[in-house]
């Protein structure tokens, strides 16, 4: 697999993902994503090669949008892929997926760190996945959203 597939990672819904309503908990899906990105790396080779560069991935900012209610004991797929790196961060899109239905969407701004200190440089990254293929392109309103939720720095 490559780091520009869509990685599709079976679950199944269990008790201890369940809210008081009896349905996936809203943030059981983060953690669930959590999974599906790491999924993603391992698979496509990517992990190794961050792990040796002392690097690791962390979360910036995501959104999230609840269609259909994921019930007990129900088989779905969380489908991953990176839709795009702008100078300073990486996109990602995930899916939570019943057959060809989309139960839950999100998009995920991501950053690479270093355990030394300091984040990883837009073309130290591209230079460690070979390159970024030429179709990837952030839509326009992600790039908003992350100008719009951005923390200000100040105290």
């Amino acid at each position: 697999m490559s780091l520009w597939d869509t990685a599709a990672t079976p679950f199944r819904v269990v008790p201890t993902d369940l809210d008081p309503l009896g349905h996936m908990t809203n943030g059981r899906y983060l953690t669930i994503m959590d999974v599906g990105r790491i999924d993603l790396m391992m698979r496509s080779g990517f992990w190794a090669k961050m792990k040796e560069q002392g690097w690791y991935p962390v979360v910036a900012g995501q959104t999230i949008t609840y269609r259909k209610s994921l019930q007990p004991w129900q088989r779905f797929e969380l489908r991953t892929r990176v839709i795009g790196f702008d100078e300073r961060w990486g996109y990602i899109e995930q899916n939570f997926c019943v057959g060809d239905t989309v139960y839950a969407q999100a998009f995920v701004r991501t950053r690479f760190l270093k355990k030394s200190g300091g984040s990883v440089e837009h073309d130290e990254l591209e230079k460690l996945a070979g390159g970024f293929p030429a179709d990837l392109q952030v839509p326009e309103w992600l790039l908003q959203w992350t100008a719009a939720t951005r923390i200000n720095g100040t105290k």
